[in-house]
């Protein structure tokens, strides 16, 4: 699952608007909507943040070419 859907996802299930979720984690309201919208550069501290508060962090995932074998 892609970040983007992920915390939408937990959002939604958490009952918060992106205001809600913005205030919660002590970042802007537009970092949210810019990560929700699959922005390909975000600051990877407010991402930890904001995933922190459903229990998750980033880490790194091996990539699977197309012939689905470790990139």
């Amino acid at each position: 699952m892609k970040l983007s859907a992920f915390i939408k996802q937990q959002r939604k299930l958490y009952g918060m608007t992106q205001k809600e979720l913005a205030d919660r984690a002590g970042v802007g309201l537009r970092f949210v909507r810019e990560l929700e919208r699959g922005k390909p550069t975000l600051r990877m501290d407010k991402v930890n943040t904001l995933l922190d508060l459903f229990g998750h962090e980033l880490a790194p995932i091996p990539t699977v070419d197309e012939g689905g074998e470790d990139a």
